[in-house]
């Protein structure tokens, strides 16, 4: 369909006086509900940027302010709330181009966050904003267009025809709104698909018009159903336009320290990418094989952890498919470039059978959990996978998880094809994957079934099925209801701790300690453990409030930071960020202050998840796939590690002692381990033996709100 801006029927229109970022901030945020066609101010306090910081820390206390204990994610109170950070949108410093989102979560019922490249939150945030509400939910479907430059609000009713999934709307919207084909590029849309109004699973797609392929390019904010949330809502679309990015767009206080520092890096990246993980040319599907040799590969439902077929998703192979030779970044001044895509890609199965089409990615994520975990070794399977998530809205790793729990249940029995609607979900076969999500898309039973998560379809297919519900609850990958990202943990603790002892869920973003615990065992006691899962998070937690990627932290490194006593932490970057903060906002910031800024926050979101009924130690729980071997033969395929680990670790002889034996043994200590590690982390935290923040520790760290101090008391009183 081609539309043009005058094909929208306005709905309503405000205008706001412009105001200029000083120092990084607007010191205001704009809330629009949807649901009575207004947009209205909100002034941000010194006190809000002191505890809050931005970007995350903001959406997270507006959405606090928004909701009660008990909203739920379909409520018309729920927002989905996108905060920038005062250090997004500069162009000095590799990754500054990010958003953060945060919404009740479909899958979770507590608050979920989600960062994500494109265009929109940086073109919004200089239209003199730090975040923006969306809460309500609108009689029809709506486009939101935000007009950066003129400071106008206009919110119409989508026109009948216009496209629902991504690749075809955000073009349709790019088009319509934008003044010509040059002006393209100053328009970015944020839109869902179709998928996402039939699963808990559903993404936000962040556009980018890329000049030279000529077309819209798109960033996910995946995790937690989000997308979902966005479609409940009847918000078809976000759009924003602005034109006038510069160099100093953020108003730093210190815009040549803002200069060196950002050149420091470019120059690195340039230097070392190449002989460092390749980001440039590979993205970080430079991990394939390395996780593979590692053992570390989710295989078959995170079964295994490495396949013979290996190879064949290698990263080699996936750099002779992306488009070499292009700047790659989601945002202006990014020289990591890691965004890469295939172009020209025929797709063979569903509605755009036939058509040729860029696919973005993929991620490693992606390859992992859409390509071993389903038993698919097959690249453009994996391509068709993730090109239909996308332009679906729906998100890749939920997706990977949960049909590889699908795939496993049919090897078990507990599924065929009457239950599965006909689709066969063999293990390798992308089709059947496919066809799931073309179900999904269709809102069809099966479909929508599916996108209803792991922890959902764990408990129905024992009510239903007659499932073994004890086996149910160890194979599906879990935490809070939230899929497992694409790593596996059984074989480090730290990891299992860096996966669930998250607020949100088993996401990676807050610690990936793998390699530290199990490859290089730099971190052997409960404490040394502890201490790696109080630093990780609450660093990653800083791009958060920022509006920064982690990957140029380190996926490139200082080429002398081997030397330094703690690598892991890459210290010269660290000191980089800070160095950017100061020079941005004019406030001094050191490495212990930057952590304490996250702790804050961090702190906040626990006891948010707390005001919602959970917060507790046993959401902190992993399923024990996660933890250990469930089945026989995922015992044998180890069985010499397993065996030694027995006699070295827990001072038994397996000798003449059955699998079964073995396994039980092997799962009592296990649990015994992480047990512990839960004491040490949440003693390291400052948090109760139920994982609730204490007082004293809130007022530590300054976030000793009343709201916030009358949860964990009553918490700790046993009165919530």
């Amino acid at each position: 369909m081609s539309v043009k801006k005058e094909d929208f029927k306005l709905l309503s229109e405000t205008r706001f006086a412009p105001k200029a970022i000083e120092r990084g901030y607007a010191m205001r945020t704009m809330h629009v509900d949807v649901g009575t066609a207004k947009a209205t101010e909100k002034p941000v306090s010194e006190d809000m940027k002191k505890r809050f910081t931005g970007g995350k820390g903001f959406g997270l206390k507006l959405l606090w302010d928004a909701v009660k204990p008990t909203t739920k994610w379909n409520d018309p109170e729920n927002e989905i709330v996108i905060g920038m950070g005062p250090i997004c949108g500069n162009t000095n410093y590799p990754g500054s181009g990010k958003s953060l989102v945060v919404s009740i979560s479909p899958l979770t019922g507590i608050p979920i966050d989600s960062n994500v490249g494109g265009y929109f939150g940086p073109y919004f945030k200089f239209g003199g904003w730090d975040a923006l509400e969306l809460q309500g939910k609108a009689a029809k479907d709506v486009v939101l267009f935000f007009d950066s430059n003129e400071g106008t609000v206009q919110i119409f009713e989508a026109p009948a025809g216009l496209g629902v999934d991504t690749h075809v709307l955000a073009e349709e919207l790019t088009v319509a709104f934008a003044a010509n084909e040059a002006e393209r590029q100053n328009v970015s849309v944020v839109s869902a698909g179709s998928a996402a109004e039939h699963s808990f699973i559903g993404l936000l797609n962040f556009s980018l018009w890329d000049k030279r392929r000529g077309g819209v390019r798109v960033k996910q904010a995946g995790r937690g159903g989000i997308g979902t949330v966005l479609r409940d809502k009847r918000i078809k679309a976000l759009v924003v336009r602005y034109k006038g990015v510069v160099q100093d767009s953020n108003k730093a206080a210190d815009p040549a320290l803002v200069q060196r520092t950002g050149l420091k890096l470019h120059r690195e990246i340039i230097k070392n990418d190449d002989k460092q993980c390749k980001m440039r040319r590979q993205g970080t599907a430079h991990l394939m094989e390395v996780m593979n040799d590692y053992d570390l590969l989710p295989t078959n439902n995170h079964k295994y952890g490495r396949h013979e077929k290996g190879n064949e998703l290698a990263s080699w192979v996936w750099e002779k498919y992306f488009t070499q030779g292009l700047p790659d970044g989601c945002w202006f001044g990014c020289t990591m470039a890691c965004a890469h895509a295939v172009d020209g890609f025929e797709l063979k199965t569903g509605p755009y059978k036939g058509h040729k089409v860029c696919v973005d990615g993929p991620e490693y994520e992606t390859a992992a959990g859409c390509g071993s975990n389903l038993g698919v070794f097959d690249p453009e399977g994996v391509l068709e996978i993730n090109f239909y998530c996308d332009t679906y809205g729906v998100d890749t790793i939920s997706f990977g998880t949960i049909t590889s729990f699908l795939m496993e249940c049919q090897e078990l029995g507990v599924l065929n094809r009457e239950r599965t609607d006909g689709i066969d979900l063999s293990w390798g076969n992308w089709k059947g994957a496919c066809e799931v999500l073309h179900s999904m898309s269709r809102g069809e039973r099966f479909g929508s079934l599916a996108g209803k998560g792991v922890k959902f379809l764990s408990e129905y297919f024992a009510k239903e099925y007659g499932a073994d519900p004890a086996l149910m609850k160890d194979i599906a990958l879990h935490g809070k209801g939230l899929e497992q990202s694409e790593y596996i943990s059984k074989e480090s603790l730290a990891q299992q701790g860096g996966y669930y002892m998250t607020n949100k869920g088993p996401q990676h973003d807050e610690a990936w300690l793998i390699f530290m615990d199990m490859v290089n065992n730099r971190i052997p006691t409960f404490e040394n453990k502890a201490e790696a899962l109080h630093y990780f998070p609450m660093f990653r937690t800083w791009f958060g409030l920022q509006g920064l990627c982690k990957l140029p932290w380190n996926d490139v490194e200082p080429a002398d930071n081997a030397k330094h006593p703690e690598p892991n932490k890459v210290p010269e970057h660290v000191q980089n960020y800070c160095d950017m903060y100061t020079a941005i906002t004019g406030e001094k910031l050191d490495p212990p202050g930057l952590i304490r800024q996250s702790e804050r926050v961090y702190n906040f979101q626990r006891a948010f998840n707390v005001r919602m009924g959970k917060g507790r130690r046993e959401d902190d729980w992993p399923p024990y796939r996660a933890m250990g071997p469930v089945l026989e033969d995922e015992y044998l395929a180890r069985e010499e590690r397993y065996d030694k680990q027995m006699k070295e670790k827990i001072g038994v002889d397996p000798a003449g002692k059955s699998v079964a034996e073995r396994m039980r043994i092997t799962r009592e200590y296990r649990t015994k381990q992480y047990e512990s590690l839960l004491d040490a982390v949440f003693r390291r935290r400052g948090w109760t033996m139920d994982g609730c923040p204490r007082p004293e520790h809130l007022k530590d760290i300054g976030m000793d709100l009343p709201e916030v101090l009358e949860v964990v008391n009553a918490r700790i009183a046993g009165r919530a």
